[in-house]
C-alpha cells in the first residue's frame, strides 16, 4: 500500500504540492488524474524517492522507499520511457537492470514475452518507437516481479491493441492484489480501467472516492423524453405533468426533453397518467471526461486563446462573399464544457440556434466558393507581341 501524510514540495517560490495525504490500496487499480502542472509526477517522483518532500511523508508498505530492502524486487515503475541508453540493445537494458537487482537472467525473457518484444530484444532501443519505448518501461517496471507499480501515462503511443493489452495488464496485476496506480489524461481509457479515482489541482487534493462516485458527485444523471413530434400539446401536458411533480424540465433543440429530479418509471407513470405517448424514454450518464473537466475547470492553469491570425488573413477579391462561420455552442463562456449530444431519437447532432439552416433543394449553396469569372481573350496588340517575342 502507498500512503502519502501531509505531503508537501517546494522548489523555491514554487508550491508543486501542497499537504497532499491518500492512500493507494492493493487489489485496486487506482487512477491518478490532474491537470498540466498540478503535481502528478513530482508525487510520484516523491513516492519513488527521486524527489525529498518539504514537509510531510509517503510510504511504501510502511517504509520510505530508500529504507526498503532491494526495492526493485517490491516496486516497480514506469516514469519516463525515454529513460533508456539508446545504444543498448533491449534485451541487454532490461539485462543491467536484473543484475544490479538479483534478478535471475531468465526472467528478463519472460518480460520480454509478456510485453511482445521479444522479436526485437537484439536491436538498439534508439530505434524504437514511441509504443515499444512504452513497452520496454513496462518490461522494466514487471522485472522483479514487484508486488507495488507505478505507471505515468502508460498507453503514451500505443495502438488500440496495445492499449487494450496495458488496460488487461493493469487490471489482471489488481487482481492478483497488487497495488496499481495510474497516472493518465485519457478519461475514456481511465473509464474503463480504474475503479477508484485519486484527482488533484494545483498541487491540492479534490477528490478521492470511486469512479462512480466521482462521476455521480460532479455531474447531473438526466432522462431523455420524447413525444410525438406531430402534437406539440402532448410536450406541453407532459411538461406541466413533470414540472408539477417536482421535476425540472429543459427542452431540448431537437424537441425532446432533458428531465432531472424524478426517476424513469415515475416519469413514465406521470406521462400514462396525463394520456401523453413516448416515443421515448432513456436514461443518460455523464461520461467521466465530463465529471473530470467540471472538477478541475477551475484548477487549470494553461488555457488556450483564439488564433486572431493577425496579418495572415488573405484579403477577398472585388464581389466575393465571406463563407459564414458557424458558431459554437459554449464559445467564450470560462470554464464551460459541452455536455455530449444525445444518441437516440431525432437528429443526435442537432444545431444550436442561430446557425443557418440547411438550404433547400434548388438553392444556392453558401458555402460555395464564388465563380470566377472568365478570363478575358487577349487583345490584337497582344497577340501580336507575342508572335515577335518568338
Amino acid at each position: 500500500m502507498i500512503e502519502a501524510v501531509g505531503l508537501t514540495k517546494r522548489y523555491g517560490a514554487k508550491t508543486a504540492v501542497y499537504n497532499l495525504s491518500f492512500q493507494v490500496r492493493p487489489g485496486t487499480v487506482t487512477g491518478f488524474l490532474g491537470p498540466n502542472g498540478s503535481g502528478k509526477s513530482t508525487t510520484m517522483r516523491m513516492i519513488l524517492g527521486l524527489d525529498a518532500p518539504s514537509h510531510g511523508q509517503v510510504t511504501i508498505g510502511g517504509y520510505p522507499y530508500r529504507k526498503l530492502p532491494n526495492a526493485p524486487r517490491q516496486v516497480g515503475a514506469l516514469l519516463d520511457a525515454k529513460a533508456v541508453h539508446g545504444g543498448r540493445h533491449a534485451r541487454n537494458h532490461l539485462l543491467c537492470l536484473a543484475q544490479l537487482s538479483g534478478i535471475p537472467a531468465r526472467r528478463v525473457d519472460e518480460v520480454l514475452g509478456v510485453v511482445g518484444l521479444q522479436e526485437v530484444a537484439r536491436k538498439r532501443s534508439k530505434g524504437f518507437s514511441l509504443g515499444m519505448g512504452q513497452r520496454l518501461g513496462i518490461a522494466a517496471a514487471l522485472l522483479g516481479d514487484p508486488q507495488v507499480l507505478l505507471f505515468d501515462e502508460p498507453v503514451n503511443g500505443l495502438d488500440p491493441e496495445g492499449i487494450l493489452w496495458v488496460r488487461n495488464l493493469m487490471k489482471s496485476l489488481a487482481a492478483e492484489g497488487r497495488t496499481v496506480f495510474v497516472s493518465s489524461h485519457l478519461m475514456s481509457e481511465m473509464a474503463l480501467t480504474a475503479e477508484h479515482l485519486i484527482v488533484i489541482g494545483r498541487g491540492q487534493l479534490l477528490a478521492d472516492m470511486s469512479v462512480g462516485d466521482f462521476i455521480s458527485a460532479n455531474s447531473a444523471d438526466f432522462a431523455r423524453v420524447r413525444t410525438p413530434d406531430t402534437d406539440p400539446q402532448q410536450r406541453e401536458k407532459l411538461t406541466a405533468a413533470l414540472t408539477e411533480a417536482g421535476g425540472q424540465v429543459l427542452p431540448e433543440q431537437d424537441g425532446g426533453l432533458r428531465v432531472t429530479g424524478l426517476p424513469l418509471p415515475r416519469i413514465s407513470d406521470l406521462a400514462h397518467g396525463a394520456d401523453v405517448r413516448l416515443w421515448e424514454l432513456s436514461p443518460h450518464q455523464a461520461s467521466l471526461e465530463e465529471a473530470y473537466m467540471r472538477m478541475t475547470q477551475g484548477a487549470v492553469d494553461y488555457r488556450s486563446t483564439t488564433d486572431q491570425r493577425a496579418g495572415l488573413q488573405q484579403q477577398l477579391p472585388p464581389g466575393a462573399v465571406p463563407q459564414p462561420q458557424l458558431p459554437v455552442p459554449g464559445q467564450g463562456q470560462h470554464g464551460w464544457y459541452a455536455p455530449p449530444p444525445p444518441q437516440q431519437g431525432g437528429q443526435p447532432f442537432a444545431m444550436p440556434q442561430g446557425a443557418p439552416a440547411a438550404p433547400a433543394p434548388g438553392d444556392a449553396n453558401p458555402y460555395a466558393a464564388a465563380p470566377q469569372a472568365p478570363a478575358a481573350a487577349p487583345s490584337p496588340e497582344m497577340t501580336k507581341r507575342s508572335e515577335e517575342s518568338r
